[in-house]
């Protein structure tokens, strides 16, 4: 077995584990925050994310890229300037972060001390970033996998213990459960710093070559300038599609609070339920990345023949028959969480989504191996456009909900065309991978 297919077994193993215990993390915030409350934590989520995406600027995938294409005596210097840099980036973070983050109007909804949770977690991230980034380049998938399972095992561990002692009103469970959520991403810090300090001294013992400040940063910049591009946008559409979705629906004539809860339903339910399989396709991504980076760097155009109909076999090997299962088995899957027969239509007719996505994510992987990370942005961008305008236009029918999910289905399926059909000619080959690898 090679090492891409043992790296990925590896973190497909683990991260079934993990996705287990992310279930009932949903579960036990679901029966903690109710409708409503769910719908308010799954409205600040997505700003989470986008704090970690500024935090990191997408270090980890530009220093794996970097690692895999490059031989080990580089790495040394690399790193020491990687890690200058990116001190030097959370300073910059945090010092904006401290201005500009209490004064968001998004946070006056919640309670007073969540807008400081979004501050700490910047100079987590920043250096968690350093170290994911490394044991990505090196394919030392282990490390990556017991740091995602450790950051989902003690977030459910503290999230049972403390609801289960004390009672708390609506608004401090929600900053209860995203403290918890930023505990867990400390302590995955601190496991990642001491695995890579541990390796660092065998490294450290080896010959290196020294590297330029301008010519890591260029380096580096090359591939997280335009990442970062592409998963900001990823975040910030995704922090304002909440927003999309409720000024459609009252447009519609669904009251407020209805809305709130609905879209609850829909991203605290059925989604929770439907991106379950997801943990592949993200083990796929992590894994993705250095391979297709360094079978492009050596040219090796039928190793990345063969990467991708792995990937597609693969992919649809889990995806079909999970949403065959989401579709048929809908109602009891979403009474797990809350007796609602809408979840269960929202779970039913959002299955081409979660499929979709399930090949779209290794597919963007894949193209930043490639290079053409610009272009996965170009896509994403071109997809969002459409899906928002469908979204809104349908939502505000008398579709509702149905009408907002068939925009999302329609945003989904042109990503992957593009992606897909970019790949394809990128690497020489028809879209059904038949034709001769070019030489």
């Amino acid at each position: 077995m090679n090492t891409f297919l043992k790296g990925l077994l590896f973190l497909v193993v683990a991260a079934f584990i993990g996705e287990c215990v992310e279930f009932f993390v949903n579960l036990v915030l679901a029966r903690q925050l109710g409708e409503h409350g769910m719908g308010l934590y799954m409205t600040i989520l997505p700003s989470i994310f986008l704090v970690v995406i500024l935090a990191s600027l997408e270090l980890p995938i530009s220093i794996s890229k970097f690692i895999a294409e490059r031989k080990e005596q580089y790495h040394q210097s690399m790193m020491k300037h990687a890690a200058r840099f990116a001190i030097k980036l959370m300073f910059i973070f945090t010092g904006v972060g401290l201005f500009i983050v209490p004064n968001i109007p998004l946070f006056d909804g919640y309670h007073p001390m969540v807008k400081w949770m979004f501050i700490i977690l910047i100079p987590i991230v920043a250096i968690t970033s350093l170290t994911r980034g490394y044991f990505m380049g090196k394919q030392d998938m282990s490390k990556i996998a017991m740091a995602n399972f450790l950051r989902k095992a003690l977030q459910l561990l503290l999230l049972v213990v403390i609801y289960q002692l004390f009672s708390f009103e609506l608004h401090t469970s929600i900053l209860i459960a995203l403290c918890t959520l930023i505990g867990s991403e400390l302590v995955v810090c601190i496991y990642l710093l001491h695995a890579f300090f541990i390796q660092w001294q065998v490294v450290k013992q080896g010959k290196y070559t020294v590297l330029t400040k301008k010519e890591v940063h260029k380096n580096l910049l090359s591939v997280s300038v335009p990442t970062t591009g592409m998963r900001l946008f990823h975040a910030l559409t995704h922090a304002y599609q909440p927003f999309l979705i409720k000024a459609a629906l009252l447009q519609a004539g669904v009251p407020e609070t209805l809305a709130t809860e609905q879209f609850g339903l829909m991203t605290g339910v059925a989604m929770s339920i439907g991106f379950f399989p997801a943990f592949i396709a993200h083990s796929l991504l992590i894994a993705l990345i250095p391979t297709v980076s360094e079978a492009y760097e050596k040219k090796e155009f039928g190793r990345l023949q063969k990467i991708l109909q792995q990937v597609i076999f693969i992919t649809a090997i889990y995806g079909i028959p999970a949403v065959c299962l989401f579709y048929f088995f809908a109602e009891p899957l979403t009474h797990i969480f809350f007796q609602s027969s809408s979840a269960t239509l929202y779970l039913q007719i959002l299955w081409p989504y979660f499929l979709i996505h399930f090949f779209v994510i290794p597919m963007q992987a894949y193209l930043i191996g490639l290079g053409l990370v610009k272009d996965a942005f170009y896509h994403s961008i071109w997809s969002t456009f459409f899906q928002f305008i469908l979204m809104y236009l349908l939502g505000s029918t008398h579709l509702q909900m149905q009408g907002v999910i068939i925009g999302m289905n329609f945003g989904a399926l042109l990503i992957m065309m593009m992606h897909y059909l970019t790949i394809c000619q990128k690497i020489g080959v028809s879209i059904w991978l038949r034709d001769p690898i070019r030489r």
